[in-house]
């Protein structure tokens, strides 16, 4: 598969967060001033709507919106509108998922630049395996079953895409990556007989990397705090950025990030990490498996 660009951590994946951080700070200035969203999406406009999707950083910033905001909202200090005013340019640089543009979902776009942008990545996944530790011929297995009929080329690219996000976890500032694997996940096969051992094989691989922590939940604990499905945290390295937790549906995504929220999900998380067999008894759990594939 060829590169789409030099993948630079905090650059184009960075772009994602200055967007949630510039909206959550034209939320504040809205909110201090007591002006309303249709005001706000009035002045620039623009619907209720729109405001509501800049606020959450889910939509790009044109200067302009941003400098009629700004003065709507009494922001007259050039050095703080200049900053703003920066924080916009930067939010707008586009990443290197947007090449695949033509097989990515917009509401997973978000997610990639997230993923992209992380210091520290908790999964829990029940399913299959997640897919920054897919092997390519897995991968294949898994969309291909997912998006069956799909032409050859476009779960080919899809392919490409997810091999091209787990570059992340070898970058220069990768991310601490801890996955919590139900058995499930991986008895469950995709593929044939030696894809899944390949699988299993890479698991154990890359479950030795140093800024990775791989767990397995085993069927003979029983019942466990994962017990709402699979799900995702995100933490940054900007102060300001609460945690983000990450659900996953068929046609689209929510993200979560209230206070009391995301509690109810680190306390899974916790538990999960806490019951679940150690890395190294996780590892002897897949050489179990592989034994029996």
């Amino acid at each position: 598969m060829g590169r789409v660009g030099p993948v630079v951590a905090g650059e184009s994946s960075g772009s994602v967060v200055r967007r949630i951080l510039l909206g959550s700070q034209l939320r504040r200035l809205r909110d201090s001033r007591g002006i309303t969203r249709e005001a706000a999406g009035y002045s620039i406009r623009a619907s209720e709507s729109k405001i509501s999707r800049m606020e959450l950083g889910r939509v790009s910033f044109k200067a302009r919106d941003v400098e009629d905001l700004l003065t709507l909202y009494g922001v007259t200090d050039e050095v703080e509108r200049d900053s703003l005013l920066g924080l916009a340019r930067e939010a707008n640089v586009a990443g290197w998922w947007h090449s695949y543009g033509d097989v990515l979902p917009g509401w997973f776009q978000t997610y990639i630049g997230l993923e992209g942008a992380a210091s520290l990545i908790r999964i829990y996944e029940v399913q299959f395996v997640h897919g920054l530790l897919q092997t390519e011929a897995y991968a294949h297995a898994v969309v291909s079953r997912g998006m069956s009929g799909a032409p050859v080329a476009e779960i080919d690219r899809r392919v490409a895409l997810r091999l091209e996000r787990q570059k992340v976890l070898v970058s220069e500032r990768a991310p601490s990556f801890h996955a919590v694997l139900d058995e499930a996940a991986l008895r469950r096969p995709y593929g044939e007989r030696e894809v899944m051992r390949t699988q299993l094989r890479h698991l154990i691989e890359m479950s030795e990397q140093p800024n990775i922590t791989l767990q397995v939940m085993p069927f003979s604990f029983g019942g466990h705090a994962g017990e709402s499905g699979s799900f995702t945290m995100l933490r940054f390295p900007e102060s300001d950025l609460s945690d983000i937790v990450y659900l996953e549906q068929l046609t689209s995504a929510l993200y979560l990030d209230k206070a009391e929220e995301v509690a109810q999900y680190e306390k899974a998380m916790t538990r999960l990490h806490h019951d679940s067999p150690g890395p190294e008894e996780s590892r002897d759990l897949l050489r179990g498996l592989l034994q029996l594939s």
